[in-house]
């Protein structure tokens, strides 16, 4: 579904992205791993759209995108953002319904809200959640606002952000539960970006490391602990002796 070849991405002297190739097949749940600053946002950026990338070539469903109208595209996407990015001013059906609201292809109020409360109780928010505001919800509660947003138009494709961050173990857990559930459901291709290893483990089909600009190792997550890379290794066992210098 997803396919990134030789991909590079520079900000001035600094060389972000340095020749990344990733293949993430169609209704997998593909999990980037890696330190911070090593190019994650950067690299689910690019796939976006919203950067652009120097040289190399991203095709999605077998079409290239680098230079494209991407709206199309857009369409079939959702995405769960790493700090919500609700709308404050907006009521939590509105939020989840916003491009049903907004978007191309509008719907009557009373149909995207019918809709939003369908997506808000598969999440496991109760209807009277859904005339609320944002800032009237727990950190938990409005992860899984922005997650019914980032399903409710039953897109293809789904990317999340550190879906996890910001939330205590046992609301972390029930994230991730619930992203696999939904990602498994509705047959969706799926690409993470998480430092969580929980996440890693709850969420992946297969995993793949970023690391210096390019990914270092891919293979399912059943292989990572015994991946046999020396970065894998250092990451996710938490050491601070290996190829990957801590800054201190």
């Amino acid at each position: 579904m997803i396919e990134l070849r030789d991909v590079h991405k520079a900000f001035g002297q600094n060389r972000v992205l340095r020749g990344v190739n990733l293949t993430v097949p169609d209704g997998e749940s593909m999990v980037i791993i890696g330190g911070s600053g090593t190019g994650k946002s950067v690299l689910l950026k690019c796939i976006l759209g919203l950067v652009e990338p120097d040289s190399g070539q991203i095709i999605v469903d077998g079409s290239e995108v680098i230079g494209t109208d991407r709206s199309g595209f857009l369409d079939r996407f959702g995405m769960l953002f790493q700090g919500g990015a609700l709308f404050d001013s907006l009521t939590v059906w509105q939020n989840v319904s916003f491009r049903m609201l907004h978007g191309a292809e509008k719907r009557p109020r009373d149909e995207a809200r019918e809709i939003a409360i369908g997506k808000l109780r598969r999440v496991g928010l109760k209807a009277e959640v859904a005339d609320m505001f944002p800032a009237e919800l727990s950190g938990g509660m409005q992860k899984r606002v922005g997650l019914a947003r980032a399903i409710a138009a039953d897109p293809e494709i789904i990317f999340f952000d550190e879906p996890t961050t910001g939330l205590d173990p046992i609301m972390a857990g029930v994230i991730n539960d619930l992203i696999r559930e939904i990602v498994t459901e509705m047959g969706a291709t799926a690409m993470t970006i998480t430092h969580d290893m929980s996440s890693v483990h709850a969420i992946a089909d297969k995993v793949a490391m970023l690391h210096e600009g390019v990914i270092q190792w891919t293979g399912p997550v059943s292989d990572l602990e015994n991946s046999g890379n020396a970065f894998v290794d250092q990451f996710i066992h938490g050491r601070a002796e290996g190829p990957i210098e801590a800054v201190r």
